[in-house]
């Protein structure tokens, strides 16, 4: 049942019953002073092609007089003269126009006619047929849409980054011109041409470069020029991360460390050359260094008070010892005479004691 209805669906195509048919863009967005390509391709009955040939038209509205294109030029309206060219031939059922310097009047519609010719004769047969129903209206732009800018989150230091600068346009036999506003030889420029939908093409310049610091928070435009002069563009800020290192904790900790090394090493030596100094002075006999240590320790005596082998108090006057006088008599608080006592002075007067003295 499936192949059947296959079947029945495939001969029932324009191809194979012969109907008058032509596929047409509807509508189009064209910027005025450009160009614009209408794609068209038609079928016709098959009985017709092989005693005839084919002569093609566009017209302006259902007015078929109103001959826009024609290959005979005498037959253009006079407004479009010299602006309209047909691509491909009838063997290949081709009906695609070119239309350029685009005028704020070129609205449309515009349709496409075909009449059957007898080989051998300009006169048209009655086979003729206008595809009043698939024409083509524009959509006059007076300014050009702007260029996308489509490129990763991210620029890293380094690291190869690519933008692209894409432009819809609908003349691809005379494609809009993207350039960047910086080039080094660095760069590499990569253009790529492809069709984006029915009736319309995009343009694309991808930008490869590799960013460096120099291009952090540098501003990157692209612009876009159409057929018939007219321009846009587009810019990005661009931002580009620095390579992940660790130099911001390395450099700071290596001068910490290095400081702290010298100066322990400075350190090291001043003590050495000090204790070696008073090495030194402790091994001269005599020297200043030991009668000060001397001095310092017999301060440190004196200041600590009387002795334990002196049991005077420390503010008692000590006075020299006193010899009695040959002619007073003894001076003593506990001093009794007796009756030897002037027997032992007088053995004292004749040992002349004080006389040898």
């Amino acid at each position: 049942m499936i192949i059947f209805c296959l079947l029945l669906a495939a001969f029932s195509s324009p191809v194979f019953t012969g109907e008058w048919k032509a596929n047409v863009v509807k509508e189009l967005d064209v910027l005025v002073t450009s160009c614009a390509v209408i794609p068209c391709t038609y079928t016709h009955p098959k009985d017709h092609t092989p005693t005839s040939r084919q002569r093609r038209f566009w017209h302006r509205g259902s007015n078929k007089e109103e001959r826009i294109y024609a290959e005979d030029q005498t037959l253009v309206l006079e407004n479009f003269k010299g602006r309209t060219k047909m691509f491909g031939n009838q063997d290949e059922n081709n009906c695609t126009l070119e239309m350029t310097r685009i005028q704020g009047h070129d609205n449309g519609p515009f349709c496409f006619r075909i009449e059957l010719v007898q080989k051998g004769s300009e006169t048209p047969s009655t086979d003729k047929f206008s595809f009043v129903e698939n024409c083509v209206t524009f959509k006059i732009l007076s300014d050009p849409s702007k260029p996308k800018l489509t490129h990763p989150p991210t620029a890293i230091q380094g690291k190869p980054y690519a933008i692209t600068c894409s432009v819809s346009h609908t003349c691809p036999s005379k494609v809009p011109k993207l350039t960047w506003n910086r080039v080094t030889t660095d760069d590499v420029i990569t253009v790529v041409h492809k069709e984006n939908r029915f009736g319309y093409w995009e343009t694309e310049s991808i930008l490869t470069f590799i960013p460096g610091e120099k291009h952090d928070h540098s501003e990157i435009s692209c612009t876009a020029e159409f057929n018939g002069g007219k321009t846009s563009q587009t810019k990005l800020n661009l931002y580009v991360k620095r390579t992940e290192t660790y130099n911001h904790i390395i450099i700071p900790a290596v001068a910490v460390i290095g400081t702290a090394a010298i100066f322990a090493v400075i350190c090291t030596v001043m003590m050495k050359r000090y204790r070696k100094r008073i090495d030194e002075l402790q091994s001269r006999d005599g020297s200043l260094w030991n009668r000060m240590s001397r001095f310092s320790r017999r301060i440190r005596s004196h200041a600590s008070g009387p002795s334990r082998a002196d049991p005077r108090p420390a503010n008692q006057k000590v006075t020299k010892g006193r010899f009695p006088s040959p002619k007073s008599p003894p001076q003593s608080c506990n001093y009794r005479q007796d009756a030897d006592d002037g027997d032992d002075y007088m053995n004292a007067v004749d040992n002349n004691v004080y006389g040898n003295m």
